[in-house]
This record gives C-alpha cells, sequence and structure tokens, in this order.
C-alpha cells in the first residue's frame, strides 16, 4: 500500500520578513502624504464652493474697506484716534449719499420702474418686426432688406424671447443680494479698525524668521494691490457714470439717469463690463425708438477709447500685472459660477492667487520687506 505524504511546510528563517514588514511594504509613505494632501485640497474646495455667497460677502466688505481705507488714514492723525475717523468717515458717505438721493433719486426711481415694465414690449418689438420696420424707415432701407431681416426675426421669435427672459433673470439676480448694501458696511467696520492686527497675526503664523519675512511680503503685496485696484477701478466708474449720465441726457437719450449708473456699475468688472455697458446703452436706446443712434455710436466710441488708451493706463498704471485674456477668463468663469457678483470680484481674486503662487514659489527673503505692514491703513497711489 502506498501512502502519500503531506508536504513539508518551510521553517520559518531569521531571514524571512514579518508579517508587519510585510503589510509596511504594501504601505508607502509618500503616496499617503500625496492621497491624504489631495482629499484636504478637495474638503476646502467643497467647503469653498457650499459658502462661496457668504466668502463673497466677506470679499465685497473687505473691497470697501479698501475703498474708505485711504481718507480714514488720513483723517487718524488729526482725530486722535482711528476709531473717530473712521465714525466721521461713515457719516460723510451717509450724508453724500442722502443727498444723492434726494436730489435725483425720485426721477432714477422712476426711469428704473418705467425701464423695467416696458422691457418685454422693447423685446416683443424685435421679435415681431417692428423696431427694423421703424428702422428701414428711419434710415430708407430698400423693401428687400426690410422684408430679409423681419423674416429672420419672426423665424427666431422664440428663441429670442427665451434668450431675454434668460439674460434679464441673470441680470436681476444681484437683487436677492439687496441686504448686503447693510452687511457690507458692518463688516467692514472690523476690516478698518482690525485690520493692522489681523496682518500682523497672519505674519506671526510664521513658525521660522524666513516664514515671516515670506508672509509679511506676501501681505504687503496684496494690500498694495487691493488698494490701488479698488481706489483706481472706484475712480473709472465714476468717471463712466457722470460722462454716460451727462452726455445721454444731452443727447435726449430715454432712460439717461438709468443707463449712466449701469454703465458705471460694469465698469467695474474688467474688460467685459465696458464692453456690455455700451452695447447695453445702444441696444436699449434702439429698442426706446431713440433716432439718433449714429451720434450715441459715436460718443461710445470715443469715450471707450479715452477710457482703455488716456484714462485706464494713467489711473490703474500696473496694479494687477495680469494678461488681458485671463482678466476675461476670469471675469467669464467668475459669472458662470457666481453670476454678476462672481464677475465682479473674479480679476481681485485671480490677481491675489497669483501673488500666493509667486510668492510660494520665492522662498529667498523679500528685498525690502516693511517692518510692519499697514494694512488697510495706508494710502497706496495707483
Amino acid at each position: 500500500m502506498i501512502t502519500q505524504q503531506a508536504p513539508a511546510i518551510p521553517s520559518r528563517t531569521a531571514s524571512d520578513p514579518p508579517s508587519s514588514t510585510m503589510f509596511s511594504n504594501l504601505w508607502d509613505a509618500r503616496t499617503a502624504r500625496a492621497l491624504i494632501t489631495a482629499l484636504i485640497f478637495s474638503l476646502v474646495l467643497a467647503f469653498f464652493w457650499t459658502a462661496r455667497e457668504t466668502i463673497t460677502l466677506f470679499l465685497f466688505a473687505i473691497l470697501f474697506a479698501y475703498f474708505l481705507a485711504p481718507l480714514v488714514g488720513r483723517l487718524q492723525g488729526r482725530l486722535h484716534g482711528r476709531g473717530r475717523a473712521i465714525l466721521v468717515v461713515y457719516l460723510l458717505l451717509g450724508s453724500v449719499l442722502a443727498v444723492i438721493g434726494f436730489i435725483a433719486g425720485p426721477r432714477l426711481a422712476d426711469e428704473f420702474r418705467s425701464l423695467f415694465s416696458s422691457l418685454p414690449s422693447l423685446v416683443d418689438r424685435i421679435a415681431s418686426g417692428q423696431l427694423i420696420a421703424q428702422l428701414g424707415q428711419h434710415y430708407h432701407w430698400n423693401g428687400a432688406r426690410e422684408d430679409q431681416v423681419q423674416h429672420l426675426l419672426q423665424d427666431h421669435r422664440s428663441d429670442i424671447l427665451n434668450y431675454s427672459k434668460a439674460v434679464a433673470a441673470r441680470l436681476a439676480s444681484p437683487v436677492q443680494h439687496i441686504w448686503w448694501l447693510i452687511l457690507i458696511p458692518i463688516l467692514s467696520l472690523f476690516f478698518l479698525k482690525q485690520g493692522e492686527e489681523m496682518a500682523t497675526d497672519a505674519i506671526d503664523l510664521g513658525r521660522s524668521g524666513t516664514e515671516r519675512t515670506t508672509i509679511r511680503g506676501l501681505v504687503s503685496d496684496i494690500n498694495i494691490m487691493l488698494g490701488s485696484y479698488i481706489r483706481s477701478q472706484i475712480i473709472l466708474a465714476s468717471l463712466t457714470l457722470v460722462a454716460y449720465t451727462v452726455v445721454l441726457s444731452i443727447l435726449r437719450v430715454p432712460y439717461a439717469v438709468v443707463l449712466g449708473p449701469i454703465a458705471g456699475f460694469l465698469e467695474f468688472i474688467p474688460v467685459v463690463g465696458p464692453a456690455v455697458g455700451a452695447v447695453s446703452v445702444l441696444l436699449i436706446a434702439v429698442l426706446a425708438g431713440y433716432p439718433h443712434a449714429v451720434w450715441l455710436i459715436l460718443f461710445l466710441g470715443i469715450w471707450r477709447l479715452t477710457q482703455d488708451y488716456v484714462s485706464a493706463p494713467r489711473i490703474m498704471g500696473r496694479s494687477l500685472e495680469i494678461n488681458p485674456l485671463l482678466q476675461i477668463f476670469s471675469v467669464l468663469a467668475g459669472g458662470e459660477i457666481a453670476g454678476v457678483v462672481g464677475a465682479l470680484v473674479a480679476v481681485p481674486v485671480v490677481a491675489t492667487l497669483r501673488i500666493l503662487w509667486r510668492r510660494a514659489g520665492n522662498t529667498s527673503p523679500a528685498t525690502s520687506p516693511a517692518e510692519a505692514p499697514q494694512a488697510l491703513e495706508r494710502p497706496v497711489s495707483p
């Protein structure tokens, strides 16, 4: 009888790795750190996306604080206290807004209400071809051209109406955040009052002298960029608001008191905003039956050349140092993510990220670091 012997089990030798060592070979420390970093980054992005409205509110508060910072800094020494200077600035700002509201408020409200109540009928005039018939009669078009354009508009009537409703809903989205007009000045008080302390706390996060120097340079760069950018945008927007309101009123363009502030508001959106403002003014004027569109086009062209090639280079300088193509991408991406609000804050956010990236890649000490960055305090010339 033949018996089968069980296979011999090899005995463990001293050279064989224990089970713990075998498990550790399956765990790569570098891969684990990469996975943990990716997870943390994903959680941070998810947090920013979830709290994007709150973050946007605080960004507007910071920008508003930068707008008021130069005047607060100048009055601080004369009034012997930063709190008193902030109080005086807020009282002056409130008084100016009250005077403007008392003078232009009623007319602005009437024209604004009239414009938005008549927009559906104005859009319907385009879709039905009535506007084309009026323009053809005014500019003496031949019948064949007029019929061709009318047939084209009538064939796409539904598309025009749907697109107009979508654009109106997009532009009306900031009205949902009208209560921010109260919260933004309140939050700006804290940034104006404690801006220097916040900057000092951020610098103290550095664990070594080199890190603190890097953070100090980073805070200083962001402070200079935001201060110069906000003040430049305020000046350019104010120039546009005044020029549009005055010239459109002289030309007797319908809704001039409304179109001027709208164009000034859109001036805050770099590159894209001014173009949208000019097209909107021209389109609304034509829809309202304005007969002198050629003069209006001439003014819009001259003003844009003046702003883009004379005023903006002198006022803005090199406060952003961002390629115009990147600015357009930032505005479009911000508008896609958060509507008009996102388009407004997109370029300052990208400029800040650019500074962070540049400073992160330069670990050497700053060439001329500030002793203590006076965040939200010292005015910086554009």
